[in-house]
């Protein structure tokens, strides 16, 4: 039997993502005041301490912006190794750590244009990957 997927945390500022995960959206934070995109969710914009986001559906096409393949893993994600762990640059202009599916390991490079899938993990637990665009 295969070790449990460590669990986030849900809390009031990144309930919404993860419900719009669960219905096959990425959604992102958008600031009123200053127009900037968030993410990771927070309470406050980054950029100018505004209150004011909101949550806006992210085109889910982006960039390799960095990437690393690893070889080993422990725990539940021993048996997964190797994969791709990469930080995705959305055309939106926020950075997310994500894994890179479905794709020939010679085929990834910085700069490569990808789209978000989403991939149940558990059983209440949907995660958003990337693969390469075609």
């Amino acid at each position: 039997m295969s070790a449990q997927i460590p669990q986030p945390m849900r809390d009031g500022d990144s309930q919404p993502y993860w419900e719009g995960l669960e219905q096959g959206k990425l959604l992102i934070q958008r600031c009123a005041s200053c127009s900037h995109h968030v993410f990771y969710p927070r309470s406050l914009c980054p950029h100018c301490f505004s209150e004011q986001l909101s949550w806006v559906r992210a085109s889910g096409k982006g960039t390799i912006y960095s990437y690393t393949v690893a070889h080993q893993a422990f725990g539940p994600f021993a048996e997964q190794a190797p994969f791709v762990v990469a930080i995705v640059e959305l055309e939106e202009g926020v950075r997310m750590l994500t894994r890179i599916v479905a794709a020939p390991r010679e085929r990834i490079a910085i700069g490569a244009a990808v789209h978000v899938t989403f991939e149940a993990v558990a059983e209440d637990m949907t995660l958003p990957y990337f693969r390469l665009a075609e």
